[in-house]
C-alpha cells in the first residue's frame, strides 16, 4: 500500500460549488481504477470546521504503486494540472490498513495528521506505538477505514481515517468527503504491517 495527497488550496472567495461539481461530474471515473484501493474526495471550506482555507485535497490508497504511477501519468491528472497547475504530490509508504466498523456506510469527512519523528526517536517502538493506536481507532464506531503511512525522506508519519460521520476536532486536519472511489480496498492488505 502507498498513500497519497495533494492539495490544491485556492482563494478566500473562490466558489467551491465549482469543486463540488467537478467531484460529482468525474468523481465516478477511478470507481473501477485497477490498482486503487481508495480515494476520497475531500475539501476544506474556509470557516468551516476551523479550517482556515478553501481546498481541493483527495487521499489516496494504493493497493499497486505502478497504479499510482498510471495515474499521475494520465489523463485525469493531466486534467487537474491543465485546470489548477502541478500540485506537489506527497506519498508515503504503508504501514498498516484497516476498515473499521462502519466500513458498509459512506464517509461523510477525513481527518489528517502528519506526525514528524523526533531526531533521537527509537523508530521501530514510534511505529510500533502509531499501529497500536490505529488498531484501538478501527474499533472505534464511525470508524470506516483507518491507515498509517510512512515517509523516511522527512521522517514523519501520516495518519489517515475516513469517518461516516463527523470527524472530532483533535484527529488532525478535517476534510468533508464528496465522493468515496474504492475498488480495491480488499487488496490494501488490512491489518497487514510492512
Amino acid at each position: 500500500m502507498h498513500a497519497m495527497q495533494y492539495a490544491l488550496t485556492l482563494p478566500a472567495d473562490y466558489d467551491m460549488r465549482i469543486i463540488r461539481h467537478r467531484v460529482e461530474s468525474k468523481g465516478h471515473l477511478l470507481d473501477d481504477f485497477p490498482g486503487l484501493g481508495l480515494k476520497a474526495y475531500g475539501i476544506r471550506e474556509r470557516g468551516v470546521d476551523g479550517s482556515p482555507v478553501n481546498q481541493y485535497a483527495p487521499f489516496y490508497l494504493w493497493a499497486d504503486p505502478e497504479a499510482m504511477n498510471r495515474f499521475l501519468l494520465g489523463d485525469g491528472f493531466r486534467g487537474v494540472v491543465r485546470d489548477f497547475g502541478r500540485p506537489t504530490v506527497q506519498h508515503w509508504q504503508g504501514l498498516f490498513h484497516r476498515p473499521g466498523p462502519a466500513s458498509d456506510a459512506a464517509p461523510r469527512a477525513f481527518t489528517r495528521r502528519t506526525e514528524t519523528l523526533a531526531e533521537r526517536a527509537d523508530l521501530a517502538t514510534v511505529v510500533a506505538d502509531a499501529v497500536a493506536g490505529h488498531e484501538e481507532l478501527a474499533a472505534t464506531d464511525g470508524v470506516h477505514t483507518t491507515a498509517l503511512a510512512f515517509d523516511p525522506r522527512h521522517w514523519e508519519l501520516v495518519h489517515f481515517t475516513l469517518w461516516t460521520d463527523g470527524a472530532p476536532q483533535s484527529a488532525g486536519d478535517r476534510f468533508q468527503v464528496l465522493h468515496l472511489s474504492a475498488p480495491g480496498t480488499g487488496r490494501l492488505g488490512a491489518g497487514q504491517q510492512w
